[in-house]
């Protein structure tokens, strides 16, 4: 699925097919997220996960919806290798600290949802950007490291899905007030958000999703696959809008060598299934 603001979510495709297109054109890392987990109290991604692990070779990341230890361990077991904490976090931050002991800093991610207020200040979001929680994401983001979070996934609710580039101020700030790996998400639509976001927003890595989603539907066209799944009009009339210059993962690549930013330059060739 696809929204814009985290919300108006659209129907693009199976995400397993998404990640193996993904896993041949050399991306390092697959991340999953049940968008509505929380608000409905479930966790329903396990087969997804399982089907992804068997395919797909790089560092799998799961959120959403997760509340208890068992909930990551049966996340794991299916075949993730990281898990991203946010509502269940915020909620009882000591969760971060029981699961970074249970199984390891390098499991734990938290991801950090936030808006941008009138006077200029900033709140973190629960529940896929749902619910406010009057909580200020600098401390939370100096607090989920100190709890034993491994890396933070920083998302700014203004820009996501927007393709008007990274919130460079929430990510720098956040990067700047930790130790541990920032990775931005939210508003791509160009190589050069990434780049900036890399240069000036201090980010460790990018979280990317329109930018490349559009132009795989564009290549190769998956919308049959997902016409018994929903609505699918949306995949009939058009891929992407205006603000997104889809791109794909090798493209991308060249183009931050070429700006001197420190990347695994790998292409593979793409294998149809």
């Amino acid at each position: 699925m696809k929204g814009i603001h985290l919300e108006g979510l659209r129907v693009l495709g199976q995400p397993e097919r998404f990640a193996r297109l993904y896993y041949n054109e050399g991306v390092d890392e697959i991340l999953y997220m049940d968008v509505v987990a929380s608000l409905y109290q479930r966790n329903s991604l396990l087969d997804i996960v399982s089907r992804t692990a068997r395919e797909v070779f790089i560092p799998l990341t799961v959120g959403g919806g997760l509340r208890t230890l068992e909930d990551i361990r049966n996340v794991l077991m299916a075949g993730a290798d990281k898990v991203s904490l946010n509502t269940a976090a915020i909620t009882r931050p000591e969760f971060v600290r029981e699961a970074a002991q249970q199984f390891g800093s390098s499991t734990i991610v938290v991801s950090i949802e936030a808006i941008r207020l009138a006077n200029g200040a900033y709140e973190a979001y629960t529940d896929n950007g749902r619910e406010r929680t009057g909580v200020d994401p600098f401390v939370w983001a100096v607090r989920a490291a100190e709890l034993g979070a491994g890396e933070l996934l920083v998302t700014s609710i203004d820009r996501e899905g927007t393709g008007k580039g990274f919130d460079v101020d929430l990510t720098s700030r956040i990067a700047d007030a930790v130790a541990i790996p920032v990775i931005a998400s939210g508003g791509a639509g160009q190589a050069e958000h990434v780049l900036k976001v890399l240069e000036q927003g201090h980010a460790d890595a990018v979280c990317l999703a329109s930018v490349l989603h559009y132009d795989v539907l564009r290549r190769y066209g998956l919308e049959h696959e997902t016409s018994s799944e929903g609505n699918v009009e949306y995949l009939k009339k058009a891929h992407g809008f205006s603000r997104v210059q889809s791109g794909s993962v090798p493209e991308l690549r060249r183009f931050l060598a070429k700006q001197g930013v420190p990347c695994r330059h790998h292409e593979t060739k793409i294998v149809h299934a």
